[in-house]
């Protein structure tokens, strides 16, 4: 795998860099030249992707949910690079439980995760990226804020948020050289997808009859959206909430 140099290499964090998608975006990155910090609370996983990609990744152990050390971590990163030039807001959980089953709390969490802590570093990464004049945020939403899907409202809730922050975010930031944009991916091919589909082969069956395209599509696909959103090849699109997904969300 050839690395592609950067005139100036970019400094970038990726949340939950270290497994699925985060993942995918980061081998991209590192494989461009950039220098990708991921973050995560399983420290040996975090270390084994760094072994396996070598030194463009950094490992920072870090906890979305402790809202309080995020200044911290972000100060961290200047103090070491000297500036940030990506964030991928990649980190989230799930819960699939029946609306009425849903407790306060299991809502809460799931909003602290993937809402709370994306506006959190969001804002401390802005700070860098201001007096830079000049830095790309990606956020990840989700088919799921564009669906009515069963038994994932706390998830959905937190996705279509995202997708109202993003746009919010690019309006705020644009006039200091940030581009703010996300992406919503639809049915993707990881290890979780395929044994949920590969075991209901009814459920899969309508996925890919609804999919234009008429397959899954793969990890790899949102990294190379995401890279193009970062890269120097964009200098225009902020603000856009962008469905990787095969067609599905406009198939009939």
């Amino acid at each position: 795998m050839k690395t592609k140099v950067q005139l100036i290499q970019k400094i970038a964090i990726v949340t939950g860099g270290s497994s699925g998608l985060g993942l995918a975006m980061t081998e991209k990155f590192v494989a461009n030249g950039i220098v990708t910090i991921i973050t995560g609370r399983d420290e040996g996983r975090l270390k084994k992707t760094r072994e396996s990609l070598g030194d463009l990744c950094v490992p920072l152990q870090m906890d979305i949910t402790r809202l309080d050390l995020i200044p911290a971590h972000v100060k961290e990163i200047t103090a070491r690079y000297g500036r940030i030039d990506i964030l991928v807001n990649n980190a989230g959980i799930n819960l699939k439980k029946d609306l009425v089953s849903v407790t306060d709390d299991e809502f809460q969490k799931v909003l602290l995760t993937n809402l709370v802590g994306v506006f959190a570093i969001s804002r401390e990464v802005s700070k860098v990226m201001i007096t830079q004049k000049k830095g790309s945020i990606i956020n990840i939403s989700s088919m799921a804020a564009h669906y009515g899907i069963p038994k994932v409202v706390a998830y959905s809730a937190s996705k279509a948020a995202i997708e109202g922050m993003t746009r919010s975010m690019a309006v705020d930031l644009s006039p200091h050289g940030i581009l703010v944009n996300c992406v919503a991916p639809g049915f993707i091919k990881t290890k979780m997808s395929s044994t949920a589909l590969d075991s209901d082969p009814e459920r899969k069956r309508r996925v890919l009859e609804r999919t234009p395209l008429g397959t899954l599509g793969s990890p790899e696909d949102v990294a190379n959206a995401v890279y193009f959103l970062v890269s120097n090849e964009n200098a225009y699109i902020t603000g856009a909430v962008i469905p990787i997904d095969g067609g599905n969300s406009i198939g009939f």
